[in-house]
């Protein structure tokens, strides 16, 4: 195992500090969550994880799953992905930053742009609706209660909608816990 060097689109693998279900003999409720959530291997340790509490596990991932599915009329999952991305270097979380920077880069082919974002951080030049989401994220993601009104200047200013602010409230937000979350249970490599 290697330390992480930097942030990257390479998988990130996550081991965790505490048993899994796996481990220590799931219940059917806490082995059915993980089947149905877990759809790489890599990913079912740290499902295995949270399915410690089954009835949460299940709360979580609707919620997750939803704040990255936006709203009908609402913002672009590329949008939702790039605001999960910021959030996840702010708070230094390498193996969502990798997740979602591939899904975005999937989403718009914009290979650049990410890598730009991964490389330098949050305060790379941008373009001026990524940089009105990505200052904004990290802005909730830092110090949440000093955003105001004016905050939300820079991206009607960009074009997005209310219920787009929303979206992408709801994306930085999520991956805020999300992140703590993972990097609270476990630590993240890269298999070399």
């Amino acid at each position: 195992m290697a330390t992480l060097p930097r942030f990257t689109t390479r998988y990130v693998d996550w081991t965790p500090w505490v048993e899994t279900v796996d481990e220590v003999g799931p219940t059917e409720e806490q082995r059915a969550i993980v089947d149905e959530i877990a759809t790489s291997p890599r990913g079912r340790p740290y499902w295995a994880t949270l399915a410690h509490d089954a009835p949460a596990l299940r709360a979580r991932h609707k919620l997750f799953r939803q704040s990255l599915a936006g709203t009908e009329d609402g913002s672009p999952k590329a949008d939702l992905e790039l605001a999960a991305v910021a959030t996840s270097r702010v708070n230094g979380c390498v193996y969502c930053a990798s997740v979602h920077a591939r899904a975005y880069e999937g989403l718009t082919r914009n290979r650049a742009l990410m890598r730009r974002l991964l490389d330098e951080g949050v305060d790379t030049e941008l373009p001026g609706r990524e940089r009105a989401l990505v200052d904004f994220a990290a802005k909730l993601t830092r110090d949440p209660a000093a955003l105001t009104g004016a905050d939300l200047a820079p991206l009607r200013d960009a074009g997005f909608s209310d219920l787009e602010i929303l979206d992408v409230a709801h994306a930085a937000a999520m991956f805020a816990w999300a992140n703590r979350l993972l990097q609270t249970l476990g630590g993240q490599h890269i298999e070399e």
